[in-house]
């Protein structure tokens, strides 16, 4: 498996990988609250900050299960 650390990727590669992370379940992420994501805005909005290069996937989801992002 290729790395998905930001200094190992192209901002494009960060969309795809962010794009199917979210398609792991099979479904589109509007109107579902799968992830426990009600009321919290688009799903994808959460990692615009690792395709913009700016945190890891790895620190975004810690911050998203102690409920310091929504």
């Amino acid at each position: 498996m290729k790395s998905v650390l930001i200094k190992d990727t192209t901002r494009e590669e960060r969309m795809e990988i962010v794009r199917r992370g979210l398609s792991a379940c099979g479904g589109a992420c509007e109107n579902c609250n799968g992830c426990d994501n009600v009321g919290g805005g688009r799903v994808e909005a959460i990692y615009q900050p690792y395709i913009d290069g700016e945190k890891e996937l790895r620190q975004i989801n810690e911050e998203y299960r102690r409920g310091l992002v929504r």
